[in-house]
């Protein structure tokens, strides 16, 4: 299975999501904000199959994070969450960087779904869900 680096300010947010990305076999490493994230990404040389970021998040937000990922591991796809809707107005002209933007609150099984799509390459439905 893959290998994910997930980055969420919020503790239950992140530990329902980890959770859920380990049930289908995923390895997990997680971070608390973009700034721990790039240096898990520095330690483990991009070694990581996806990037799964919260968008607001304080230190580096998840457009930094994704823009500082895109830069140094281009073939890492990039899947955002966000609860805010004009976080999801800010990622909106990344659709080159970023597979897609899961809007919270979601269930068990869109987190399941938008992972193992992105992991994939298989392009969401409705072709971008930006506001």
């Amino acid at each position: 299975m893959a290998r994910i680096l997930l980055t969420e300010d919020d503790e239950a947010v992140r530990g329902f999501v980890k959770r859920a990305l380990e049930l289908d076999g995923h390895s997990v490493d997680s971070a608390e904000d973009g700034g721990e994230a790039v240096e898990a990404l520095r330690r483990e040389q991009g070694n990581y199959d996806l990037l799964l970021s919260d968008i607001k998040m304080p230190i580096m937000d998840g457009i930094a994070l994704a823009l500082h990922t895109a830069r140094d591991h281009p073939e890492m796809p990039i899947l955002l969450m966000t609860g805010f809707a004009d976080q999801r107005e800010r990622a909106n002209g990344l659709e080159n960087l970023v597979h897609d933007v899961i809007t919270k609150p979601f269930s068990l099984a869109d987190i399941r779904k938008a992972v193992k799509d992105a992991i994939s390459g298989i392009q969401p439905q409705d072709s971008r869900r930006y506001a």
